[in-house]
């Protein structure tokens, strides 16, 4: 009778050995592989105000050397500004607001067995921040050329020099017109008044 009960006390120690070890041993190298468990701003959240860092959060802490996380926006637009900075089990890196839109966090850690595990999250900007756009120069000033029939009715500009000589030589002109007036009318009186005399002379003879 004891032996009969310590045989199946064995049996059940066999079973249960074996259950335990079928559990066990497959999460041992699960253990070993790193993962993500959470991250700021969540995994296909929307928000309305960009952050100033993209935070991941990990199982076990990532080696920095075999660490890189990528920040994409709309159109593939690089939208990381600087190197990833860990912190026990986070990782943070410089976010660079762009458009709105989705934007992918991508990333590659280490494990402590020197695995590699890769993978993504998303969230969508839904106020964009849109940079200045330098204002355009001014056009150069243009004077406007000037038309034919304002040239037409322009006159020509005379100087003063021009007109002095003119004048004077109108004057000198004038003078001298007038004194052979005058020498005309005495050459003209003295003949009246000498025939005059000469026809009282023949009327007395």
């Amino acid at each position: 009778m004891g032996g009969r009960v310590a045989r199946v006390a064995r049996t059940w120690l066999v079973v249960l050995g074996v259950a335990l070890g079928g559990s066990v041993l497959p999460a041992s190298p699960a253990a070993a592989h790193n993962s993500l468990t959470g991250s700021s701003p969540k995994d296909g959240a929307r928000v309305a105000t960009a952050p100033k860092q993209i935070e991941l959060r990990f199982l076990a802490t990532p080696a920095p050397d075999a660490t890189k996380i990528t920040v994409t926006g709309p159109d593939d637009a690089p939208a990381s500004g600087g190197e990833p900075t860990i912190s026990g089990k986070r990782v943070s890196v410089p976010f660079t607001p762009g458009p709105a839109g989705e934007y992918t966090v991508s990333y590659r850690v280490s494990s402590t067995d020197g695995h590699q595990v890769s993978g993504k999250i998303t969230f969508t900007l839904t106020t964009g921040v849109t940079t200045a756009t330098p204002s355009a120069e001014a056009p150069p000033t243009t004077v406007p050329p000037t038309s034919p029939a304002a040239e037409a009715t322009t006159p020509p500009a005379t100087s003063t020099a021009s007109l002095e000589p003119a004048a004077s030589r109108s004057a000198d002109g004038g003078g001298a017109g007038l004194w052979w007036a005058l020498g005309a009318v005495v050459v003209l009186g003295a003949l009246g008044g000498g025939l005059l005399l000469f026809r009282r002379s023949a009327r007395r003879g």
